[in-house]
C-alpha cells in the first residue's frame, strides 16, 4: 500500500490492523557518465514498493537526496548536510509514529546514508517512540553479489549498473559503459585507498576520475533481475519478521 495514493479512510483501515511502514531513501548524485544522478533512489522506491506490493505494508514516498557531499564534484550532484539529513528522517519519522507506525524499515540505496539512518534509528528507539532500521539491498544478498560480478565495485560499478539495466534500461548509457570502466578506478582495495591503516581520502574524485568504481562492462539485465528477486525475497523476510515481533522486545532493555 501506499500513502501517496490513498485516501486518508483508506489509511486509516490501515492503521487500525497494522504498525509497519517502509521508507525508501537514496540519493540524487553522479553515477558515472553511464548511469542516471537517480541511480540510488529508483533502486531504492523499486525495491520498498515491490515488497509493500507483496505484503500489503505501507510504503512511504522516497527521499530521494542523501548525504552525497563526496560526490560534489561532479555535475548534477544534489546533497543536504548530515545533521539536516538526520534531523528530516528522524522528524518524518515522527510523523509516522504520530499516526500510529511503530516499527520502520528504512530501504536505503546510498551508502553515504548509512551511518546516519542508525544514528536516527537510536534516537527514536532510545526515547521508545518506535523501532527503525536500515535495509541495503546489496548487503542482504553478498555471496550472489560476489558470485555475479568479479569486480562489483562499491559506486556506479556493475551491480548498479546491472540493476537499473532490470529496472530502467533505457536511463543507461550503454555505448559508455566501456568508458566508465577504463576511466573509473577497476579495484577498490585498502591497497590503493588506505596508508598505514587510515582512510586518507574523502571524495570519489581523490581516487577514481569520473566518479565510478568497478567493471561496469560485466553488468546484463538478466543479472540485474537475479539481485532484484533474490534481495526482494530478503526484504519480504525481514518485514514479516519486524511485523511479528512485540514491540516491548524491540525497546532498549533496562538497567541491569
Amino acid at each position: 500500500m501506499r500513502v501517496a495514493e490513498q485516501t486518508w479512510p483508506e489509511l486509516d483501515s490501515y492503521i487500525s490492523e497494522e504498525s509497519l511502514a517502509v521508507v525508501p531513501l537514496g540519493s540524487t548524485e553522479q553515477h558515472g557518465p553511464h548511469l542516471p544522478l537517480s541511480t540510488d533512489h529508483l533502486i531504492a522506491e523499486a525495491f520498498a514498493r515491490e515488497a509493500t506490493d507483496r505484503t500489503g505494508y505501507l510504503c512511504t514516498p522516497p527521499i530521494n537526496i542523501g548525504v552525497s557531499p563526496h560526490h560534489r564534484q561532479f555535475h548534477g550532484t544534489m546533497w543536504v548536510d548530515a545533521p539536516v539529513f538526520r534531523d528530516y528522517v528522524e522528524s518524518l519519522t515522527r510523523n509516522l509514529a504520530y499516526h500510529g507506525i511503530d516499527r520502520v524499515i528504512y530501504v536505503n540505496a546510498h551508502g553515504g546514508n548509512v551511518e546516519h539512518l542508525r544514528e536516527v534509528g537510536r534516537r527514536l528507539r532510545d526515547d521508545e517512540t518506535l523501532y527503525a532500521i536500515e535495509w541495503m539491498w546489496n548487503e542482504s544478498i553478498p555471496e550472489l553479489v560476489d558470485t555475479l560480478f568479479e569486480q562489483n565495485g562499491p559506486h556506479g560499478g556493475p551491480k548498479e549498473t546491472a540493476m537499473i539495466q532490470y529496472l530502467q534500461p533505457e536511463l543507461v548509457s550503454t555505448d559508455r559503459l566501456a568508458d566508465a570502466r577504463d576511466e573509473g578506478l577497476i579495484e577498490f582495495t585498502d591497497d590503493n585507498t588506505r596508508r598505514f591503516g587510515s582512510r586518507t581520502f574523502y571524495d570519489a574524485i581523490d581516487n577514481t576520475n569520473n566518479g565510478v568504481l568497478g567493471d561496469q562492462t560485466d553488468a546484463t539485465p538478466e543479472k540485474g533481475e537475479k539481485m532484484f528477486e533474490s534481495a526482494t525475497e530478503q526484504l519480504v523476510k525481514l518485514c514479516r519478521w519486524l511485523d511479528r515481533q512485540t514491540i516491548a522486545d524491540l525497546m532498549p532493555k533496562d538497567h541491569v
